[in-house]
């Protein structure tokens, strides 16, 4: 394991049931912890038992929210062998998460060590049912005891893991997302193009007034002129108006989705015309009205490809492709996790073999 120590667990958990897995309810045996300490950086990478952390109540995370956080799978093939998809993107992504927060970079090559050795060890709990696979959340957080506004001296690194089944209960079904009107994200110069907990906070109250009202998910509008399109809580949004696919430009309010990436890169792979431009809820509506919205859907980690079937804006609401899966989200989404799991080819180099 080179540099990295190993610490062995008294007991091993009991699996949980692969065909009840739901999204992030179950943690493995172990997880990767690191720490950093201003005038020694990082230091004494460690797999150590799944557990809490002991921290100061004046911990500087717990009073200023100096935090960050990332997403990946880890995917079972027929095989049995165990693949990673992009998982340099989201080493990059973190560290650009981390430069916005004030924090200290980590080792790109070290990082990869973590997750591949961790993974490793944890690869019994890599599941093999349909559609579930190995969620990884690398994390960091500021652990400098000080009640005073400036960047900690100190943090901690880790990686934890979780098997997963579908992010939504709904599964590949269409979602009805409502369109927030009141409250804002994230605006250019803030942080919304860093994967940090404000970020999503931010969105907690929109989201329960959502699900109260019955929607999956909040969409959300740009900060300034509360009109162009930004994402979805937890996904970036597309939309194939007029046979084109369209979305939002990263203009630093939103996150810089690899899932997004790759299906912009998947499409032009294939000849399908994308823009990335601003895109107002009023010019979607109308596309809607006179039929040019074809298809709607979400792309993320979590969920991969998620089909909108129902937008609601105050008093408007628009019914999408029918209320169905339209035939481009569905292709997209069987051959985005054909190559996660190694049923297709992947002519990007986009998966690393684990084990």
């Amino acid at each position: 394991m080179g540099k990295i120590r190993f610490i062995k667990t008294e007991s091993l958990k009991a699996k949980p049931d692969q065909k009840k897995l739901g999204f992030g309810r179950y943690f493995t045996d172990y997880m990767f912890v690191m720490n950093y300490d201003e005038g020694q950086g990082w230091h004494d990478p460690r797999i150590v038992p799944y557990g809490p952390f002991q921290l100061e109540p004046s911990a500087m995370v717990l009073h200023y929210a100096q935090e960050v956080f990332e997403g990946l799978k880890a995917y079972r093939t027929a095989n049995g062998g165990i693949q990673l998809f992009r998982p340099t993107e989201n080493i990059k992504r973190m560290n650009i998460s981390n430069e916005r927060l004030g924090m200290p970079a980590i080792d790109e090559e070290l990082f990869m060590e973590a997750l591949l050795e961790l993974v490793r060890v944890e690869q019994d709990w890599v599941p093999s049912e349909p559609d579930t696979s190995l969620y990884i959340r690398p994390f960091m957080f500021a652990t400098e005891p000080h009640v005073g506004v400036h960047a900690s001296s100190s943090y901690i690194f880790a990686i934890i893991l979780s098997p997963v089944g579908a992010y939504y209960p709904e599964g590949l079904n269409p979602v009805k997302i409502y369109v927030e009107s009141r409250d804002v994200r994230a605006v250019k110069g803030g942080t919304g193009f860093a994967k940090t907990g404000g970020n999503y906070a931010a969105t907690l109250r929109a989201g329960l007034e959502a699900e109260k009202a019955g929607f999956s998910q909040v969409l959300w509008l740009d900060g300034i002129h509360r009109k162009y399109i930004e994402e979805v809580g937890s996904m970036n949004v597309l939309f194939k108006i007029g046979g084109e696919v369209v979305t939002p430009p990263l203009g630093g309010s939103i996150l810089a989705g690899i899932t997004r990436d790759s299906c912009l890169r998947i499409l032009r792979h294939w000849g399908v015309p994308v823009s990335e431009r601003l895109i107002t809820i009023d010019e979607l509506f109308e596309a809607a009205e006179n039929g040019s919205l074809e298809e709607a859907f979400g792309s993320g980690t979590a969920a991969v490809i998620s089909p909108i079937g129902k937008i609601v804006y105050g008093e408007k609401s628009a019914i999408i492709s029918g209320g169905e899966i339209g035939p481009l989200a569905k292709k997209l989404y069987d051959y985005l996790t054909g190559i996660q799991w190694g049923r297709v080819e992947d002519p990007f180099g986009w998966t690393v073999k684990v084990v």
